[in-house]
Formats: C-alpha cells, sequence, structure tokens
C-alpha cells in the first residue's frame, strides 16, 4: 500500500506513536471497529474502540498469486464480539480492513491488510480468526456452466425478479416453533402448499435478526401451515418474531415460465442434449434424422 509523505515522515523520525486498527463489516452491515491502543481512535466513519483484547498475529504478504494470511485473537465479550454472534454465523465470511495508525494524528495511515474473515475458533473464553486476503477470491472457479436447471439465485443480478412483488412473499408473526427450524402458522392464506418449497425465511427482528435458512418443506394441513428449513438458524427464534417467507424455485425452465413468468432471464439450457442423445446409435427401422428420442 502507497504510505503518505506525512506518514513516512513520522516513520523516518525514530520516535513513533503507533498503533493497530481493525474494521470488521459483517454481512448484516454492522460494522465494528477495533485498536489496540490504550484510547479510542476514529476515522472513515468507525470508531475504533480500545481494551477489546482484539490483537494481530505476523502478516503474511507477497507479490504473487500465493493466498495472504494473518490471524486475529480476542477476548469474547458483552460489548464486542460475542460467543452467540459467532455461533449464529454473523461473522462468517466478513470483510477486514487493518491499518497501521498514528495515533497522535489519525489521517496519517497506512492500509496494512484488505480481506475476509475465515475459520473461526472458540477456546477458554476467547476467538481466533483466520484472515484471508483478496488473493483468495481467484481461488474461486470462473466461468459459465451449461446445464439444463437455471444456474442463477431466485432475485440476485441474473435472474432479475423482484421478489417483493404481490404474492410472492409474506411476513408474519412466529406463532410456533421447533429446534428453530420447524415453523407452524395456523393461517398464510394466499399461497399454494409448497409455494415456499425452495425458497428462504429471513428472521427481522429478535435474537436471530438477519439470519436466513433455506425452506426444505412447506404443507398445508387442516388449516396448518408447516414450513420446515434444511437446517435449524443457528440462534434462539421465540414467537412474536417476525419471518419473511420468500417463494422458492426450483430452477426448472417450467417453474420459471408459470411460476414467475421469468423464462427472458431463465439461466439454464433447457434444449441441451441428454446422455441418452450422446449415447444413441443408428437402429434400423427408426427414423435417424437427429431429431428427438422421445417419441
Amino acid at each position: 500500500m502507497p504510505v503518505s509523505d506525512a506518514m513516512q515522515a513520522h516513520l523516518d523520525s525514530g520516535a513513533t506513536t503507533l498503533c493497530r486498527c481493525w474494521a470488521i463489516t459483517r454481512a448484516d452491515g454492522v460494522v465494528m471497529g477495533f485498536t489496540d491502543h490504550d484510547a479510542g481512535l476514529s476515522f472513515d466513519g468507525v470508531d475504533f474502540h480500545a481494551q477489546t483484547g482484539m490483537t494481530a498475529r505476523a502478516l503474511s504478504q507477497t507479490t504473487g498469486l500465493s493466498v495472504d494470511n494473518s490471524e486475529a485473537v480476542g477476548a469474547l465479550t458483552a460489548a464486542a464480539v460475542t460467543e452467540a454472534d459467532i455461533l449464529a454465523g454473523r461473522f462468517d465470511g466478513a470483510s477486514i480492513r487493518a491499518w497501521l495508525v498514528n495515533w497522535a494524528a489519525p489521517a496519517d495511515r497506512v492500509m496494512l491488510f484488505s480481506g475476509a474473515l475465515g475459520e473461526i475458533t472458540r477456546k477458554g473464553g476467547a476467538f481466533q480468526a483466520e484472515l484471508r486476503g483478496l488473493t483468495e477470491l481467484l481461488n474461486q472457479p470462473q466461468g459459465q456452466m451449461y446445464q439444463r436447471p437455471c444456474s442463477a439465485v431466485l432475485g440476485d443480478a441474473r435472474c432479475r425478479f423482484d421478489l417483493g412483488q404481490p404474492g410472492y412473499s409474506v411476513e408474519l408473526p412466529v406463532e410456533e416453533v421447533a429446534e428453530a427450524r420447524v415453523f407452524r402458522f395456523a393461517a398464510v392464506n394466499g399461497f399454494e402448499p409448497r409455494w415456499f418449497e425452495a425458497g428462504r425465511l429471513k428472521v427481522l427482528d429478535g435474537a436471530a435478526a438477519g439470519l436466513i435458512g433455506v425452506i426444505k418443506n412447506d404443507r398445508y394441513e387442516n388449516g396448518t401451515r408447516t414450513v420446515e428449513l434444511w437446517e435449524g438458524l443457528r440462534a434462539a427464534v421465540a414467537p412474536g418474531d417476525t419471518l419473511r417467507l420468500e417463494a422458492g424455485c426450483d430452477r426448472r425452465a417450467e417453474t420459471c415460465k408459470v411460476k414467475f413468468s421469468n423464462f427472458i432471464n431463465f439461466r439454464g439450457f433447457p434444449h441441451i442434449p441428454g446422455e441418452d442423445w450422446v449415447l444413441s446409435y443408428p437402429v434400423r427401422g427408426r427414423l435417424n434424422d437427429g431429431g428427438s428420442l422421445s417419441g
């Protein structure tokens, strides 16, 4: 990272007033700042709190494509990083930035690291988080996948479907819940059975606010609607908490056309030949014109 003239002059002075600062931005938009200085600092619209026990180990960085990495360690506290938030997955994939700062003049600083949190472990009232640099993103597969189902996520920039349209989502309070995985409602009118299957359940308030689960089953029997998630939410959900149910998509071309009227944005290849066509061979007495083999 480039170093400003003022910062370089301070480093060259031989008598420095330096500290480290970290800013963590979670997926739910919460920004948390930490510093190893004995007093709090503020810059870039972030308050960096002292006495949180947050420290960072040696940072490994290279000029090639190998992954930059380091570790952050700290104490689990009610005011900062809590065990409940880690268990709930609120810090999974959170972005992190680290600076070397002149605490006497915070405008003089240099960014040392930018990346994301990796694996987080907890032990003895403390946590240890792996820091992964931006080059980690280069390890992800890129390119177009040719398959019959749609490769987009319902509602994303490639799908372009607006889930805010009437009839495709509903907000309602929790009535009955078991293991933060099975939810039962006395009345959810206007939606067919299995309408929300393969959709999302998002918690809007309460202890689990911001957490999202994927819906496995959506059944409507004897006036009761039962919504079951593939995996239980990693925080407590209580009656009265508000949920948002979003319609599900099984990624088939027919579903995209009939249920969502969005076939123009279908990102699959429904007419790609299957294995039967690839392995076929000419047969005497059969029409061999390259057409469909289903007839």
